[in-house]
């Protein structure tokens, strides 16, 4: 199974929306550049677990709640 950053990105781009911040307050609450979190939603970069874990916790998730989200959407499409 290949890992898709395509939907990795949408995953956290989703979690991001629900929670109604901007890529720029996510950014800054996860130490991530927002040019960085932009490819990473766009599909065009994939996150190092450590960047996924930042992102889990700047969205007060577990990092298990995005891993899921994206074996998910990996097994609908």
């Amino acid at each position: 199974m290949q890992l898709d950053p395509l939907i990795v990105g949408e995953v956290i781009a989703k979690y991001r929306k629900r929670k109604g911040v901007s890529q720029e307050v996510l950014s800054g609450l996860s130490n991530i550049g927002r040019t960085h979190l932009s490819a990473i939603e766009c599909g065009e970069r994939k996150p190092t677990l450590e960047t996924l874990y930042r992102i889990s916790r700047a969205l007060d998730l577990n990092m298990s709640d995005i891993v899921i989200a994206i074996e998910m959407e990996i097994h609908n499409k």
